[in-house]
């Protein structure tokens, strides 16, 4: 469901009347919460990484640290333009603009970040986007997600609301929760796609350790 709060027009007059609305570059409190997210995913290297709702473009500068190539997007044109700018040089990255209600990226992926975005859709809307994510997850690949528990008007789920609604999902979908840990201000829970016994991955899909 989108709404005039969730929809492009939205984000895109937040971006055009302040570069960086929410501080990501330069808010000690995001920088923190980079730093835990990457601490959470860096015990290996990732083949293909998908972020959706990128924004602006400094976690996915940290994604391309460890990973072979990272996917990312946004549904608005000028975060994708500073997203862009700030990734220069990085051919590991592609970036793109579209929502995540819309996303139909090729899988398959092995890491999957969910930073700030899950709580702009309604619980069902959410469940089925979950459900879309991990049909493209490799066995043996890596889903993070990450929250403010803050709660705001633009939002249509607070952030434990969130992860209740993706623990849910996954949890009937062969993911296992390996991590949860909460922090001051925000949430972050790490699942992993279980390697059934026998499965061997098709080929050109093997994950990189």
């Amino acid at each position: 469901m989108t709404t005039a709060a969730t929809s492009e027009a939205f984000f895109e007059r937040k971006y055009r009347a302040d570069a960086d609305p929410w501080n990501f570059a330069t808010s000690p409190y995001e920088q923190q919460r980079y730093e835990i997210i990457l601490r959470a995913i860096d015990h290996r290297r990732y083949h293909r990484a998908l972020e959706p709702g990128c924004s602006v473009g400094v976690l996915t500068c940290g994604l391309a640290s460890i990973c072979d190539a990272v996917e990312a997007f946004d549904i608005a044109p000028s975060a994708v333009a500073a997203a862009r700018e700030r990734c220069t040089g990085m051919n590991n990255v592609h970036l793109s603009c579209k929502p995540l209600s819309e996303d139909r990226s090729a899988g398959p992926f092995d890491l999957i970040v969910l930073s700030e975005i899950g709580y702009y859709f309604e619980v069902v809307e959410l469940r089925r986007i979950a459900i879309s994510l991990m049909a493209r997850l490799l066995e043996g690949g890596v889903i993070i997600a990450a929250h403010w528990l803050g709660t705001s008007s633009d939002h249509f789920l607070a952030g434990d609301a969130v992860h209740d609604v993706l623990r849910s999902a996954f949890e009937q979908e062969d993911l296992v929760l390996e991590l949860a840990d909460s922090y001051p201000g925000f949430r972050m829970d790490r699942w992993t796609k279980v390697r059934r016994p026998g499965h061997q991955p098709a080929k050109g899909q093997q994950v990189k350790a």
